[in-house]
């Protein structure tokens, strides 16, 4: 008998098994794991044998003390192709300035790629997710460009997040692998607006491992971040002189707390910031007072300090 996942042991009359964990799929019940099952001892009589299982209670905070933080490589695009009908992103050079300086005093190794196609963006990814992270406690890429929902532009035109994002997944990026990969991306997911609605609080103030080899299988998809600056459908707002609203957010909550508070509580605090702190103004009435809130999705498995 076989199952999904592995090759099981076959099951003689009489033998218990348990059911597998099954997929919200269509059903197969083909999968069995035997857990206890008969086997005869020299005296030939029967006994229960017991398949042993390791467990694994990992600490609960990612590694940082390599030899270094990481690569943060920043893809800033704000200049594009007529034929795309994206207008200039101004704003955008304060915005890749201020997270040179932000992810610099946090250890990483900044790099900053200005105006890139689809094909150098992803021809530079690759790259970097083809060389040897092995002393690097972790990796972050910042996308700054003119976006949609699943999708970011280069100069020439968009390509999928997906593309950027799964080169380094854990079978594509190996010296990655049960390290934390960041992505922040700011740019538009829609063309939605968020009207925001008036609240009555007032305004807001200022484990043990039981096995000498503990060798063990993570998803591939295990341990990203992707920090969205708004969430699925919406715009996303930039100031030609400040910046874009996440980014100033992100920075200034970075640059206080950092180092003191957790990745999940820093980005957080920057949700906060930019739904309280932030509303748009335009001579265009359709365009004012406009709001937003950034999006965080974590297949992180570990708490993460920059301390």
């Amino acid at each position: 008998m076989a199952g999904d996942a592995a090759e099981l042991t076959e099951l003689g009359e009489g033998e218990e098994f348990t059911v597998g964990d099954d997929t919200d799929a269509k059903p197969d019940r083909r999968g069995r794991f035997l857990l206890f099952g008969k086997q005869k001892n020299k005296d030939g009589q029967t006994r229960d044998q017991e398949i042993h299982y390791r467990i694994v209670s990992p600490t609960f905070q990612y590694k940082m003390s390599y030899t270094r933080v990481g690569k943060c490589v920043i893809i800033n695009n704000k200049n594009f192709d007529e034929k795309t009908g994206m207008n200039v992103r101004n704003g955008t050079d304060r915005d890749a300035g201020e997270l040179f300086k932000c992810f610099k005093s946090l250890g990483f190794d900044v790099f900053i790629y200005n105006d890139l196609t689809c094909e150098k963006m992803e021809r530079f990814l690759r790259e970097a997710s083809e060389e040897d992270h092995t002393d690097s406690s972790c990796f972050t890429c910042i996308l700054l460009s003119h976006g949609e929902e699943g999708m970011i532009y280069g100069t020439d035109g968009a390509m999928p997040i997906k593309t950027i994002t799964s080169l380094f997944r854990g079978d594509m990026c190996k010296s990655l692998v049960g390290k934390p990969k960041l992505f922040f991306i700011q740019a538009c997911r829609g063309s939605e607006f968020d009207e925001g609605i008036q609240t009555d609080s007032g305004p807001p103030s200022d484990a043990l491992e039981t096995d000498a080899n503990p060798r063990y299988k993570i998803p591939v998809e295990a341990d990203f971040l992707f920090a969205y600056s708004t969430v699925p459908g919406y715009y996303s707002w930039r100031n030609p002189g400040r910046g874009s609203w996440f980014v100033q957010a992100l920075c200034n909550v970075f640059s206080e707390f950092g180092k003191q508070l957790e990745i999940m509580q820093i980005l957080t605090r920057v949700n906060y910031m930019v739904a309280t702190s932030f509303q748009s103004w335009s001579e265009d009435p359709r365009c004012s007072e406009k709001k937003q809130i950034p999006c965080v999705v974590s297949m992180l498995t570990k708490e993460l300090y920059f301390n």
